[in-house]
């Protein structure tokens, strides 16, 4: 049928009808329900567990324990627990869990099956007999055993022997060697044993346009340019394609494609879920850190490392730290009330341990929350030990410099041409200075410094209610940092020589460590002083009783609409002094003495600040000074006990330290020193500033992220919790290792070292990560197979392990195993650098063969385990989107930042913005992930809206149009060759004869902005093909 006959409703039907034919390729491995969990499986537990505590335990107390359990066992059918209960007795298995029918138990219980129960006595009622059943299809949990047994024995089980010698758990194979050691590479000799075995012939090599397109693909998501293939077209030499796979995974459009498969694996998203799904906006950093990793080739070990606990390992690096996003990547609940929040906190542990789990070690670890582990050796007892190293992680956020290379620099160049101002200034200090201040001194002639001006009392202590960090600085303010409680007490000791007080100066200083440099510890900078109160007393307490004061005539430097100052020494706790908008700037209070303060030989004030007005609103760097006259100028400088004593002492009489004091202090008041001050402090405010950026990061002892959360952020300690209930709690849970995966069942005290003193972190996830990547010893083994079986799975659509996420005893055993322990060797003994691995893939004769269906072969390999062929595979959604963009040439592409949801965006569908309940609709109808679970392996539908979105949707019309205007050049083009041109970008190769008069005869006639919208229709149907939209 010629292309000038075709109408939108044949188009449609055509289209259809090619992808339904060819987006499943014959031989594809298709991902297997093969003892599938059931999702609901936990609340499920949580179900069945209230109904046998509530009425179940009941009636089977009643009518059958006596017989069935403790020293009297009828029929060997033990019901005292549930793992009994399971076992059996000599009839069979006592009950199916999730199926009441096939369940011997009830077919007894409801006269289904002889002998009837309870045994020669009346049946139970229906209404006992519908709830044993209702709790059989709820998977039959017990909450304890009838009789009691020692409950905490599971704490303490050990992994026996026979449940270690899984394939899985077991070391790398050691000296594999090459079988067909005449094939250069190793990959090809693995798998040309197996073929020969099997009787089979590989296909022959790919043409070279069609592999060139499979490396761009696969690699980097995005189709060559016909230079590209043209250029790979003429190099004959036998390196051509080694070297098209060096520029690939040089190119930064490797980390792109290859951390979308990193992605769907964690669940990464940009909101929390659930029905709220709040938006997290500095989440972005994560996506950015997995393609900056993988384009920098970050050993894999420490790729995995930093995503537990990048904020131990390497504090100072931002890379690091944006890892352990990947912690905060999952599912949050937003709406927590005080009552929900164990039960939600150990939801969300469960959420990032089965994670773990299944994306760094193929094991579904979360199976044993409830029980041990239904197949594999993971008892119970394991995961809430590995759940524990994450108890007191939370999701915080810290402001991160993303370019610290770039600043420090300009920060060199800018100390550099700084370093004479700062010269200038010490040489006048050190030549000059001394003699100023004597010429100073001498003009006053011995006169003591006024009484009436302020004085900086010494802070004798200082203490925080809400466990904040106090540090008196130089200047004798104090520096609060550390922890911002709800609401804040601070608490200080002043002690000065005067021996009569007039009035108190509260200053609220700014510093770099605060939110817009404070003054105050808000989110905003601000602060809001609730309260003043002064108790004064003598220095020696024998002299006289303390004394609280009164304050009055309240005065400050600004005041926020609505919180004067005068709130502060009210009556009301709650009303207070705040400063907002002025932010980032030093603000004063004073307050005078409603009496005088006089005591003989000094005085000692206790002032205390309370914060009761708003959430985290305490004060940042609080400076006091004190003075013995009435309201003195609210800005005035103080003048610091030490100088008062130095400056009523003779010059020679002077210790040295009280000399340099004495100068620090004269400097401000001498112009010369001033003027070269100023120069220096100008040329300061020109300094390069690094590029902070908010970014969600996982850590510890920092504020936790809130929503709507009532109650704490995070639980002291990890108990292990019988059933999964935190209502049946056996102990407290320290953390270790999965037993299978380690020499002995104690052995995690090789990984777990106390933390250092004073750290706000437990450094246990570093164990779990020092763990997860040992090699002897550890989970190295096993973590180094999972891996590299993905980026298999990745190049020929079908791991070595079919079964990616389950290297359990459910999954499929390995296709070559000697291979899979040959490439995970590799990987480890390159420094466990992945791109290594790929070239070898790449390169390999197995990866270039041709696609090519053989019947004979397909009969004795239907789902191809033995790589006879290279498969036929549907693109990615994203790989498809952005190559509709790049032959459209709309494409943009810049790198990193924030994303979007608006499929308006040019960017690369990786920068789109994952919400949860927001998806893009162009990547959902090609099988993208919601980010609610992990994904190992996408499926590849083939359904009718996919034709839709590429005839109707308008983006890709107008990335057709951009083609069309490609391919018609300067607008001088014939048919034929613009034809020729949209074939060669969009498909990397031109027309055959068929396609070219077809399409040739559709656009004869047609001229003008016809011609333009009949090319579009022509680029349009490219888009449309299957060799579009599969790589062969």
């Amino acid at each position: 049928m010629r292309l000038s006959t075709l109408r939108p409703a044949v188009v449609f039907v055509s289209v259809t009808a090619a992808l339904l034919t060819g987006l499943h390729a014959p031989g594809r491995a298709q991902p297997k329900d093969k003892d599938k969990v059931d999702p609901d499986h936990v609340a499920k537990m949580a179900k069945g567990t209230a109904l046998f505590k509530a009425s179940v335990r009941g009636i089977l107390q009643a009518k059958c324990v006596k017989c069935h359990s403790g020293e009297r066992v009828e029929g060997e059918f033990d019901m005292n627990t549930r793992e009994a209960l399971l076992k059996g007795g000599a009839r069979g298995t006592g009950i199916v869990p999730g199926d009441h029918k096939k369940s011997l138990i009830y077919q007894l219980t409801a006269h289904q099956k002889e002998p009837h129960m309870p045994h020669e006595r009346a049946k139970l009622p229906d209404a006992d007999i519908a709830r044993i059943a209702e709790w059989i299809d709820l998977g039959a949990p017990y909450d304890k055993p009838f009789i009691a047994t020692d409950e905490t024995a599971w704490t303490r089980k050990v992994t026996p022997a026979e449940g270690k010698k899984h394939w899985a758990y077991q070391p790398l194979l050691k000296d594999i060697q090459n079988p067909r050691p005449e094939l250069k590479n190793p990959i090809d000799g693995f798998l040309q044993a197996k073929l020969d075995a099997a009787g089979i012939k590989p296909n022959p090599a790919a043409d070279k346009r069609t592999l060139v397109r499979r490396a761009y693909l696969g690699l980097i998501g995005l189709p060559p340019t016909p230079e590209q293939v043209d250029q790979f077209l003429k190099d004959d030499s036998p390196g051509a394609f080694a070297k098209v796979v060096d520029g690939l995974l040089a190119s930064p459009h490797f980390g792109e494609k290859q951390a979308r498969h990193w992605l769907d694996l964690v669940r990464f998203a940009e909101s929390h879920g659930f029905e709220h799904d709040y938006d997290r906006p500095t989440a972005y950093h994560y996506r950015d850190f997995v393609i900056k990793a993988l384009n920098a080739d970050l050993p894999f070990d420490t790729f995995a490392k930093w995503q537990l606990a990048g904020d131990e390992i390497r504090p100072n690096d931002p890379l690091a730290l944006m890892a352990t996003g990947y912690l905060a990547a999952g599912v949050h609940s937003t709406q927590i009330t005080k009552n929900e929040v164990e039960k939600h906190r150990y939801d969300e542990l469960d959420d990032v341990l089965g994670n773990i789990g299944t994306t760094f070690l193929g094991l579904t670890v979360g199976c044993a929350r409830c029980h041990d582990h239904k197949y594999d050796a993971i008892p119970a007892r394991d995961y809430y030990r590995m759940l524990a190293a994450f108890t007191t992680t939370v999701r915080t956020e810290v402001d991160l410099d993303l370019e610290p290379e770039k600043y420090a620099t300009a920060k060199a160049t800018f100390d550099a041409e700084h370093k004479r101002f700062t010269d200038a200034l010490a040489q006048f200090e050190a030549e000059q200075l001394p003699a100023r201040f004597a010429a100073w001194e001498k003009d006053r002639a011995g006169k003591p410094l006024p009484a009436s001006g302020w004085v900086l009392p010494k802070v004798a202590a200082s203490k925080s209610a809400g466990g904040a960090t106090l540090v008196t600085q130089a200047d004798g303010s104090v520096l609060v940092s550390g922890k911002n409680p709800t609401t804040e007490t601070l608490t200080f000791e002043l002690v000065t020589d005067l021996e009569s007080i007039r009035s108190l100066r509260v200053e609220a200083l700014t510093h770099p460590s605060l939110v817009k440099g404070g003054p105050g510890r808000a989110t905003n900078g601000n602060f809001a002083l609730s309260d003043v109160r002064v108790l004064a007393e003598p220095v020696n307490p024998k002299d006289a009783p303390p004394v609280r004061v009164k304050l009055t005539g309240a005065r400050a430097t600004f005041e926020q609409k609505g919180l004067p100052v005068s709130a502060a020494i009210d009556d009301n706790t709650t009303s207070a002094w705040a400063v907002d908008p002025q932010f980032g700037k030093d603000h004063a209070a004073a307050f005078d003495f409603e009496k005088p303060v006089e005591f003989r030989g000094g005085t000692k004030l206790t002032v205390t600040l309370a914060f009761n007005n708003n959430t985290g609103h305490g004060m940042g760097r609080p400076r006091f000074s004190v003075s013995a006259s009435k309201k003195p100028e609210l800005t005035a400088a103080a003048t610091a006990e030490a100088v008062r004593t130095a400056l009523a002492l003779p010059a020679d009489k002077r210790a040295p330290e009280q000399a340099a004091t004495l100068l620090r202090w004269y400097a401000p008041q001498d112009a010369e020193y001033l003027k070269l001050q100023k120069d220096e402090r100008d040329h300061l405010a020109k300094a390069p500033k690094p590029n902070k950026v908010k970014a969600l990061v996982s850590s510890e002892g920092l504020p936790a992220i809130r929503l709507h959360t009532q109650g704490d952020d995070f639980l002291k300690e990890t108990h292990f919790l019988r059933r999964g209930d935190p209502g049946q709690k056996s102990g407290v849970a320290s953390v270790a290792f999965l037993q299978t995966l380690m020499p002995d069942a104690e052995a995690q005290t090789r990984w777990v070292k106390p933390a250092p003193a004073g750290s706000r972190l437990s450094y246990q996830r570093t164990a779990f990560a020092n763990w997860l990547t040992d090699t002897d010893g550890g989970a190295g083994h096993l973590l180094a197979r999972v891996i590299v079986n993905r980026l298999w799975a990745e190049h020929f659509g079908r791991g070595l392990v079919a079964t990616v996420s389950d290297f359990g005893t459910r999954g499929d055993p390995p296709s070559h195993p000697e291979l899979l322990d040959f490439l995970a060797g590799e990987l480890i003994r390159n420094g466990w650098k992945l791109k290594p691995i790929h070239k070898l893939i790449l390169t390999s004769a197995a990866y270039q063969q041709s696609s090519a269906r053989d019947e004979a072969k397909a009969k004795l390999d239907p789902e191809n385990k033995l790589v006879w062929r290279q498969p036929v595979r549907r693109l990615q959604a994203e790989v498809i989107r952005d190559s509709i963009l790049a032959v459209g040439g709309r494409l943009n592409t810049t790198m990193y930042g924030p994303g979007t949801l608006s499929e308006e965006s040019p960017r690369r569908s990786i920068y789109f913005t994952m919400k949860r309940s927001k998806l893009i609709p162009s990547l959902v109808v090609f099988d993208a992930p919601d980010g609610t679970t992990g994904v190992g392996e996408r499926p590849s539908t083939t359904v009718a809206p996919q034709s839709l979105h590429l005839m109707n949707n308008p983006h890709v019309r107008a990335a057709a149009h951009g083609l069309a205007k490609r391919a018609a050049g300067a607008g001088n083009a014939t048919d034929a060759e613009a034809v020729t041109r949209a074939y060669t970008i969009a498909l990397g190769r031109a027309p055959t004869k068929d396609e070219l008069a077809d399409a040739v005869a559709f656009l004869k006639g047609h001229t003008g902005t016809a011609r333009e919208a009949a090319l579009a229709d022509l680029c349009q149907v490219l888009f449309c093909l299957n060799e579009f939209l599969n790589a062969e």
